[in-house]
């Protein structure tokens, strides 16, 4: 299974020739939909769902997310289905679970919206804007890393608290390349302490997942 990172939140998983994206937001540059099968949403914020780019896309395309982002995707002409925590579904060829409720407090004054993470073929976790902790061994984990809802402090905290086999950093294009180094020390000194690969995949960059 290959993993790519594309800007900010939005990935691409490869495997037996079928392609499944997860968040293709409005911050992810190219054709990151192109021959994509399947399409995971985490919650309804603009970083992590394009709806315009989804009108765009193929009929053909299956999206999977919460119900709070399927209330704004009527006029997509793609296949909507709506997951909730405790799911698990397949689709073109991936076995996905489903974990989490809310997205994490980002604002006092700002309701907290829908927000479910992905475990994919039992490979791969992607928890959206939440630190979930699914509960169950995470061989990869798609670790959030910036957000005005949290401080590289508790990336280090939920990354010990999951104690995954290897992490990719995920949710830092709002970084310059200051804040960008400081993620890196971060997962680099956690990866020394922990013992397993944590790190940051540049924008195109790809990772095979055993």
């Amino acid at each position: 299974m290959e993993l790519t990172k594309f800007d900010h939140a939005c990935v691409r998983v490869e495997k037996n020739g079928k392609t499944l994206v997860i968040d293709p937001g409005a911050f992810s540059k190219g054709p990151v939909l192109d021959g994509a099968d399947v399409v995971l949403i985490t919650h309804e914020h603009f970083d992590h769902v394009d709806v315009d780019r989804l009108k765009a896309a193929s009929p053909d395309l299956e999206i999977w997310t919460c119900e709070g982002v399927a209330a704004v995707l009527t006029e997509v002409p793609a296949k909507v289905q709506v997951v909730r925590h405790g799911d698990d579904f397949e689709a073109a060829g991936f076995q996905v679970k489903v974990f989490g409720e809310w997205h994490a407090r980002n604002h006092p004054d700002m309701p907290i919206v829908q927000n479910v993470g992905f475990m994919i073929d039992d490979r791969l976790f992607y928890p959206g804007d939440a630190l979930t902790v699914p509960g169950v061994e995470v061989p990869t984990l798609l670790v959030p890393t910036n957000a005005p809802w949290m401080k590289l402090t508790e990336t280090v905290e939920y990354l010990r608290t999951v104690r995954p086999g290897g992490a990719f950093s995920t949710h830092d294009g709002l970084l310059n390349d200051i804040g960008l180094s400081l993620v890196d020390n971060y997962l680099k000194l956690e990866s020394d302490k922990q013992g397993v690969d944590m790190r940051r995949l540049r924008v195109g960059e790809s990772a095979t997942l055993s």
